[in-house]
């Protein structure tokens, strides 16, 4: 029986999928990568993070691909260390969101994700790789137009948390959660990880079916749906691991490698 063509497009979130527990990537999963783009197929990172998390990654993949960025906000070479592209949400939306969020949901609080830069409010709890970091407390997270826009909440998980604000703004805003405490990442309206992937693929004449997508979180969901190959990662969020093809296993045991080197080998 003859063996099908390998995909022309990886498609790859990082944090849960890609990513070891620990942020690292495995040298299993360098050498992967590597087969890949020897191929000659194209590699991208599809990724939540801000270009401003992208430097270790850059590094431990020797400047390897694309990145979509934000949630498909911004487009990032990791080549030359540059965002080449931006979709940001306008002051005036930003502002209408806000409003309308802080009049609706108590306790919220928020902070915005720039080209370049973060700012947030004073009772905004930082996390992941921003604890520590230089950060810019604001009085007004609706000053300029941002590449993503995110409301933290303390007591509300994220699943409910994301119902709640896709009734209350899901006309202004593509809304979506990427972690396990009660935080919802908005960019402008109908920009996803799909669009922005979709773009880039229709540059180079691939076609969906030429495309596998590995995820484990609902940001990835779009994603997923639109590639003609999807796989989830073992760890997945219960939603990501319905929605698949296949499922591989866990980030901390290269599950997206493991793939990659079959179809690649």
């Amino acid at each position: 029986m003859q063996s099908l063509p390998a995909p022309r497009l990886v498609a790859t979130d990082l944090d849960g999928t890609a990513l070891r527990t620990d942020g690292t990537v495995s040298p299993r999963t360098v050498s992967a990568f590597g087969r890949v783009e020897e191929s000659g197929a194209v590699l991208v990172f599809v990724t939540g993070r801000p270009p401003r998390w992208m430097g270790g990654v850059a590094g431990a993949v020797r400047h390897r691909g694309l990145a979509i960025c934000a949630n498909g906000a911004l487009i990032y070479d990791l080549h030359t260390e540059q965002i080449v592209e931006s979709h940001l949400i306008t002051v005036d939306v930003l502002q209408e969101v806000v409003d309308q969020l802080r009049a609706n949901v108590s306790e919220l609080v928020f902070s915005v994700e720039y080209e370049a830069g973060f700012a947030h409010e004073s009772q905004f709890l930082l996390g992941g790789l921003d604890r520590g970091a230089l950060t810019a407390r604001v009085d007004s997270v609706t000053a300029r137009p941002c590449a993503k826009l995110l409301a933290l909440h303390p007591g509300m998980d994220a699943d409910e948390l994301q119902t709640t604000v896709e009734g209350l703004v899901g006309h202004l805003v593509t809304a979506t959660h990427s972690s396990r405490r009660g935080l919802i990442e908005m960019s402008a309206q109908g920009v996803t990880k799909a669009t922005a992937l979709a773009a880039l693929a229709g540059q180079h004449e691939i076609k969906p079916s030429e495309v596998i997508a590995f995820g484990d979180m609902p940001n990835d969901l779009p994603m997923l749906s639109w590639a003609g190959t999807s796989y989830a990662v073992a760890n997945a969020h219960p939603d990501v691991l319905a929605a698949v093809d296949h499922v591989t296993a866990a980030n901390d045991d290269d599950g997206v490698a493991q793939v990659i080197e079959r179809l690649y080998g």
